[in-house]
């Protein structure tokens, strides 16, 4: 089969629970293919299970995708809106012989199925109710609403290369024959997902790898309705860190959480890319590097498993790469939601921290000691404001109280304190740290302290 000129790929999202990142990595590669060819991405929600579909999955997949920038060409489009589409398709079908109805009851199904297991044969339906030359059906019971199911093929197999698996062939003498209409007539999902492709003219579905038994079926499908069937590429499982398929039952975490704990969606577009695809070694690398590499041939053959580590180790790599004002942004998002008012300050304060920080959400905890109260441990305070060290402080605050508030001048008073007292720097910049900061640990002494106002550092080495 040649490969389409114009790229179509979508994202079909059962809104039965929220999105987490092995459910979103299945957005991002198609997107992305979508974006690296000049091609269109579609967003379709699949939400004919009416039982468990919610408009809050909903919002979530939406709001989960423009968090991390997978912006779509068309759509939503929801199945439940297209029912009429799906029923016009059916009738087409059946009347042209590919679909019939099954007057088998659930107790039928579920008992012949336990034959079938006790004779050890796969359990599977058998055809009672498929229409054959010469064939004599059973009578129609009164009391039973049929399902309409596909009449697949039952000789010759379905073949097609898969991006990832390469050659796939299934014999049809595996596949029984499909229900595509429950008895009320609401379509079943293999049978709209084919209808939708073939609508939206998707030319490349690229999917978790727990859809490759549906494939042949599909294929079966377009067959019936004249039409290819698009390219497959079957992504395999992103496991959680104890190895097991990620899922919300598993603690997967929604991926708009990411966002409450400070990560920033360009690292995690690169921390979700590289779970399943590579470009040779390389870890970091920014959104349109990434775009401008990927291609469905270094799809990874194996499961990839999440390492928050790991992920945090990509996300302080973004930190550091971040411009100051944007990071600013963010860390007031975060400091907002505690009620702590900022100043024009706190780019230069990201400036400084965010080296030492994984998280947003750590950024804002260094930013909020320069707007919020600080309260140092009982332990620290011990351990570092000591009675040797109290005389040089209360000399460093009647420097600080009336020199040039500068960087430059704020380390010549500090550097005047330890001649006079004869401290080396960290036995005086440590417990001023604690007062100042709250932590003994901080960037170099003079560039913190002239980042806080005097009337404050002031105040707070004054508490010693």
């Amino acid at each position: 089969m040649n490969e389409p000129t114009h790229t179509r790929t979508r994202f079909a999202p059962s809104p039965t629970g929220f999105i987490h990142l092995g459910n979103i990595r299945s957005a991002l590669y198609p997107w992305a293919f979508a974006r690296c060819t000049g091609g269109d991405f579609i967003l379709r929600i699949e939400d004919t299970d009416l039982d468990r579909s919610t408009q809050a999955a909903v919002d979530v997949i939406i709001e989960g995708m423009s968090w991390l920038g997978l912006n779509y060409d068309e759509g939503p489009f929801y199945q439940m809106q297209r029912i009429d589409r799906y029923k016009a398709v059916l009738a087409k079908l059946q009347s042209q012989g590919h679909v019939y109805p099954c007057y088998m009851s659930m107790a039928e199904l579920d008992a012949l199925r336990e034959r079938q297991t006790a004779a050890k044969e796969k359990p599977r339906y058998d055809g009672t109710w498929r229409p054959e030359l010469g064939k004599t059906l059973p009578p129609i019971p009164a009391d039973v609403q049929p399902v309409l199911r596909f009449k697949n093929p039952q000789t010759g197999s379905v073949k097609w290369v898969d991006k990832v698996k390469g050659f796939i062939e299934i014999s049809n003498d595996e596949l029984d024959d499909l229900v595509i209409a429950r008895p009320d007539g609401t379509p079943t999902y293999n049978f709209c997902v084919v209808v939708d492709d073939i609508d939206m003219a998707i030319t490349h579905v690229i999917r978790g790898d727990d859809h490759v038994n549906n494939t042949p079926r599909q294929i079966n499908i377009f067959k019936a309705l004249g039409k290819e069937a698009p390219v497959y590429a079957h992504l395999p499982t992103v496991l959680n860190e104890l190895g097991e398929k990620m899922s919300k039952r598993n603690g997967a975490k929604p991926v708009t959480q990411y966002r409450e704990e400070g990560y920033l969606p360009d690292a995690m577009v690169n921390y979700l890319a590289r779970l399943g695809w590579s470009h040779g070694d390389d870890e970091i690398f920014s959104r349109e590097q990434f775009l401008q590499w990927f291609n469905l041939d270094h799809l990874g053959k194996s499961a990839a498993q999440f390492d928050e580590a790991k992920l945090r180790w990509v996300n302080a790599q973004h930190i550091k790469s971040t411009a100051d004002d944007v990071l600013a942004l963010l860390v007031q998002t975060h400091l907002d939601k505690r009620g702590v008012q900022t100043d024009a300050r706190l780019s230069s304060i990201c400036a400084l921290f965010k080296d030492r920080c994984d998280t947003t959400l750590a950024l804002a905890d260094w930013a909020a000691v320069f707007y919020a109260d600080v309260h140092s441990t009982e332990e620290d305070l011990q351990q570092h404001v000591t009675d040797v060290v109290k005389p040089a402080i209360t000399l460093l605050v009647d420097k600080l109280a009336v020199c040039e508030w500068s960087k430059s001048s704020i380390a010549v008073a500090i550097k005047e304190v330890l001649a006079v007292c004869g401290l080396k720097m960290p036995q005086l910049a440590m417990p001023v740290r604690v007062l100042l900061a709250g932590s003994a640990h901080t960037p170099s002494l003079d560039a913190i302290i002239a980042l806080f106002e005097r009337e404050k550092v002031i105040a707070r080495l004054k508490q010693a």
